[in-house]
């Protein structure tokens, strides 16, 4: 009896001998997977990750116990926001204006500085006003006042002989031309304040189609020239060229320096350096005749056309008077003789070489 109960206990012993040595193992194993959890190798960025992979199968970094726990403790916590340091101040985000506000002004720079000083200053009573200060009398190379005095007595001058003509002329004598434009010469002039229609015309209202340009020129208005031959039907056209032309004592000289414009319109006129003024004058007037017989050579041919070359003579340089408009080209033919001879005739639709 006592035997039996010996050996029971005896294996009773060994049991909880047993129990205790496989519980002691089975905790052994799950420290030995933790920490093989921990201690996987470290993978590098870019190449070096790359590199250490190649590595890997030969060398393993396994970090301490507690070093690989207080990494995986940071991987597993939530990145907190970064705050601005104390000394970083925000500003305040931009009030939005509705398109249908007032637009901000725009000042030159400094203005706002210059606003905020005149703001700043007292208010000043307004200064007494000076007594009326005479406009200078000096005069110009041409004998004029001032530019304030020349305008001024340039609009009067104007005004009052719109208003005399127009006391002159009762509604009548426009009524006949207030709808329609019915001239019977084109006429190219220069531009030169010396030239103007009534010299040739003393009724040019409706009469003359008027073209001016420096150096009385085809080239430079041919458009205008074109209206009046082709639209208005003008059986006349005529060139009036002037002595003392300035374009022409231009353009036989260096204009290189003028305005690009104007070395434009001189290019075009075709005369020799240094060529004398009348000469050059009256060779210009021969060119612009035969550049239109050119271009209007169906017209003339027709006997619809003819085309004068004049020369207004204000200083009597051909002396045959001063101020006298002489016919320097008639058709392409230039010998006074000639001229005349055709003009008696009534030969105005025949070029010269057709005689």
């Amino acid at each position: 009896m006592n035997k039996t109960w010996q050996i029971r206990s005896l294996q009773a012993a060994i049991m909880v001998l047993v129990g205790a040595s496989l519980a002691g193992m089975a905790q052994a194993e799950e420290k030995a997977a933790a920490a093989a959890e921990h201690s996987k190798p470290i993978v590098l960025p870019g190449k070096q990750a790359a590199s250490a992979a190649a590595e890997s199968s030969s060398k393993t970094i396994v970090l301490p116990g507690k070093l690989a726990a207080s990494m995986a403790a940071a991987r597993a916590k939530p990145k907190e926001p970064e705050t601005l340091q104390p000394e970083v101040k925000q500003s305040a985000a931009p009030q939005i204006k509705t398109p249908l506000g007032p637009s901000p002004e725009v000042h030159a720079p400094g203005m706002a500085a210059h606003e905020a000083k005149r703001r700043a200053k007292p208010h000043r009573a307004k200064a007494k006003a000076l007594p009326h200060k005479p406009e200078e009398s000096s005069h110009d190379e041409h004998g004029h006042g001032s530019e304030v005095q020349q305008v001024r007595a340039a609009v009067t001058t104007i005004l009052h002989d719109n208003t005399d003509y127009m006391a002159h002329h009762n509604a009548a004598y426009f009524k006949t031309f207030a709808d329609k434009q019915t001239p019977r010469a084109t006429v190219v002039t220069c531009s030169d304040s010396r030239v103007q229609s009534e010299v040739m015309d003393k009724s040019a209202v409706n009469d003359l189609f008027m073209v001016r340009d420096i150096g009385n020129q085809l080239a430079t208005a041919e458009g205008s020239v074109e209206y009046g031959v082709r639209h208005l039907h003008t059986p006349l056209l005529i060139f009036v060229g002037h002595a003392a032309c300035g374009a022409i004592k231009a353009a036989s000289s260096d204009y290189s320096k003028l305005e690009p414009a104007i070395r434009k319109e001189l290019a075009t006129i075709n005369i020799p350096q240094g060529i004398d003024p009348t000469d050059g004058a009256l060779l210009n007037i021969n060119n612009q005749v035969e550049s239109a017989i050119l271009k209007f050579s169906g017209e003339v041919e027709a006997g619809h056309l003819a085309i004068l070359g004049a020369f207004y003579d204000f200083r009597n340089d051909l002396r045959q008077g001063a101020g006298k408009l002489v016919i320097t080209n008639l058709n392409g033919e230039t010998d006074p003789a000639a001229i005349r001879a055709l003009m008696k005739q009534g030969q105005f639709f025949k070029y010269s070489f057709m005689r």
